[in-house]
C-alpha cells in the first residue's frame, strides 16, 4: 500500500477503535454516525489487510496484529501531534487550546487553582481539564492524551522529561484544642492518637509509603479518599493527619486547625512536572509550563 493513498484521518479511527474496541463507542467518541465508523473500519480493514476487530458475542476482540500495531499508531498520532503544535504559532490571547492535565487535589489546590485568574485574564479561551493521576497516567502521557503530570519525583516514568516544582515538607495537624498540643509534641503522644491517613484508588501516597518504613505504626481510624478531605475530619476530634505544608497552610485559617512539625524525620517531597518528551519544542505546553514553574518560584514569566 503507497502511503500517498492512505488516508492519514484514517489513523485517529484506528486508534479509538483499538481503545474502544467497539465500533459504537468509537463513534460516540468521535462524534461520528456508526454507519461512518463501521465505513472507516472496512476501508481500515482492506488497507491492512487484517480484521483488527472480530465479533464476539456481544464484543469485539482485536486481533493479534492489531494489538501489535496499537503502541506504534499511538505514537505516531503523538508525532503528528506535535509536528502540527509545533509548527502552529501559538497566542494565548486568541488560543482555545484544551490542555489536558492529571494532578492530585493537593497540587491542584496550592498550585493550579491560585493561578487560574491569571490564565483566564491571559489566556480566555483555553480550557483545562483536571483528572487524578492513576496507573494509567504513565501510558496516557507517552500517548499523548495527557499534556502533564503533576505528581512526587518516584511516582514518574523515566521515559519523559521532568521538572522540579517545588521540594515539599509534611507537618503534623490537627484540632486546635486538641490536648495532644498541650506540650511539645512528642513520638509516644503523636503514635498514641488516632489518625487520618489518604487512600488513593488503593495506592500508597508519599508520605504514606514513608510511615510504613518506620518502626512504630499509627493506628489510622479513617482512610480519606483525597488530601483536602482530611483537614474537615479533624475539628472536634484527637485524630492527627501528617499534611504537606503547603496544604494545611491553605486550610488553617479556614478550620480551627493547628499544625506542628512532625516528631520524627520526614523527607522532602519533590513535586515534579512530567510532559512528553517529543513536546519540547510545543509552544503552548511550554507557554503553561512556565505559568506552573513561575507559580512554584521556579523560572521567569515569559510575557
Amino acid at each position: 500500500m503507497r502511503l500517498d493513498k492512505f488516508d492519514l484521518n484514517l489513523l485517529i479511527a484506528l486508534n479509538v477503535l483499538l481503545e474502544e474496541q467497539s465500533v459504537t463507542r468509537s463513534a460516540e467518541r468521535m462524534n461520528l454516525t456508526q454507519s461512518a465508523m463501521s465505513a472507516a473500519l472496512g476501508r481500515l480493514r482492506a488497507a491492512l489487510n487484517d480484521e483488527l476487530l472480530t465479533p464476539h458475542g456481544r464484543k469485539m476482540l482485536i486481533t493479534p496484529h492489531a494489538r501489535a500495531l496499537a503502541p506504534q499508531v499511538a505514537e505516531a498520532i503523538q508525532t503528528l501531534r506535535t509536528l502540527v503544535s509545533g509548527a502552529t504559532a501559538f497566542d494565548p490571547a486568541t488560543s482555545d487550546r484544551r490542555f489536558e492535565i492529571a494532578a492530585s487535589d493537593y497540587i491542584t489546590t496550592v498550585l493550579i487553582a491560585p493561578i487560574l485568574p491569571q490564565l483566564k485574564r491571559e489566556a480566555p479561551n483555553i480550557q483545562i481539564n483536571l483528572s487524578l493521576p492513576t496507573n494509567l497516567s504513565h501510558g496516557e502521557l507517552s500517548d499523548g492524551k495527557l499534556d502533564f503530570l503533576l505528581t512526587p519525583e518516584q511516582f514518574l516514568s523515566s521515559d519523559h522529561p521532568k521538572v522540579l516544582l517545588f521540594d515539599e515538607s509534611h507537618v503534623v495537624v490537627g484540632w486546635v484544642e486538641n490536648p495532644v498540643f498541650d506540650h511539645p509534641l512528642t513520638e509516644d503522644a503523636y503514635f498514641s492518637c488516632g489518625h487520618v491517613a489518604v487512600r488513593i484508588t488503593g495506592a500508597p501516597t508519599f508520605i504514606e509509603k514513608h510511615m510504613t518504613d518506620l518502626q512504630e505504626h499509627r493506628r489510622i481510624e479513617i482512610y480519606a479518599p483525597s488530601f483536602s478531605q482530611v483537614p474537615w475530619l479533624l475539628p472536634g476530634t484527637s485524630h492527627l493527619a501528617l499534611m504537606h505544608r503547603r496544604l494545611a497552610e491553605v486550610f488553617v485559617p479556614l478550620l480551627p486547625l493547628k499544625f506542628v512539625d512532625p516528631p520524627f524525620p520526614v523527607p522532602a517531597m519533590r513535586e515534579m512536572i512530567q510532559y512528553h518528551g517529543a513536546r519540547t519544542s510545543d509552544a503552548g505546553l511550554q507557554w503553561l509550563l512556565s505559568k506552573f514553574l513561575l507559580a512554584a518560584g521556579q523560572g521567569t514569566d515569559p510575557k
